[in-house]
């Protein structure tokens, strides 16, 4: 079976994103065929948490919550999100502004 590329699953989550009201950019293009996705959300400009699709050994992915603990702590997630970038130069940057951004992501994660 194959895998949506990561390509498809931005240009989707933009999509979804837009058409619920929201906003949604890409900040940072990584790999376009299989580059790991990171969900910087936000809720009306309010920091909320970052999400990042993860492969699980099972062979699913999953989002799980990362970064530091304190959303609101716009320095600290832009300093992670740096570090990421720099070990992984295949990771997606997303940024998400829309109310309830986690449910968004998990609704379109299910359908990847």
């Amino acid at each position: 079976m194959s895998r949506l590329t990561s390509r498809f699953l931005v240009d989707l989550l933009l999509r979804r994103a837009e058409a619920a009201g929201g906003f949604a950019a890409v900040l940072a293009a990584g790999d376009e065929r299989a580059g790991n996705i990171l969900v910087q959300c936000r809720d009306r400009s309010a920091a909320g948490p970052l999400l990042e699709r993860r492969f699980t050994p099972g062979g699913d992915y999953i989002w799980d919550a990362v970064g530091p603990e304190d959303p609101a702590n716009s320095q600290a997630q832009s300093a992670y999100v740096e570090r990421r970038r720099r070990a992984d130069p295949d990771l997606w940057v997303i940024e998400l502004d829309i109310a309830d951004a986690p449910r968004l992501v998990a609704e379109w994660g299910a359908l990847a």
